[in-house]
Order: structure tokens, then C-alpha cells, then sequence
């Protein structure tokens, strides 16, 4: 499954964890409830948990997107920096 995954991502091995990541997180969002529906949790609790794990994994799925667009962001500076570095060295 995970060379499944690592063939056609082009985000990067950091961008394909987040998203299995984030995959994982909606799956406990679903089981989580099920699971105390089925050891006798009522039906407003396990939808207020249910409700809480979407949250925390909305917030958790912001806060990935937005390193990750910051690793970008500085992985893309860093090398701009050192193109132009290297240019400005052959010139002189």
C-alpha cells in the first residue's frame, strides 16, 4: 500500500505522510463512535465525541497544510538564494 502511494505523488514524502495521515484521522472520526455505540456509550456522547475528533482533525489537517506550504515555501527560497549565489561566484 505504501509503494502504492509513493508512485504517483508528486507533493513530496512529507506531503503523502500528511495526507495518510489526515486518511487515519477520518477513519478513528467514524470508528471511534461506532465502537462506543457498541459498548453502550448513548447516542449523544458518541455523536459529541464524533464531533470533537472532526474538530481536532480539521484544526490537526490546517496546521499540516500550512507546514507544509511553509516547507515549500522555504525549500523554494533556499534554493532561489543558491542559484543566485552561484551565478553571482561565476561572475566574478
Amino acid at each position: 500500500m505504501e509503494s502504492a502511494g509513493g508512485a504517483g505523488g508528486t507533493g513530496g514524502p512529507a506531503a503523502e505522510s500528511a495526507g495518510e495521515v489526515v486518511r487515519w484521522a477520518v477513519f478513528c472520526c467514524v470508528l471511534v463512535p461506532v465502537v462506543l455505540l457498541v459498548y453502550g456509550t448513548s447516542l449523544g456522547g458518541a455523536a459529541g465525541t464524533a464531533l470533537g475528533l472532526v474538530a481536532v482533525t480539521a484544526v490537526c489537517r490546517v496546521l499540516l497544510r500550512r507546514s507544509e506550504r511553509g516547507l515549500r515555501a522555504e525549500a523554494s527560497g533556499r534554493h532561489g538564494r543558491h542559484a543566485h549565489g552561484a551565478r553571482n561566484h561565476r561572475s566574478d
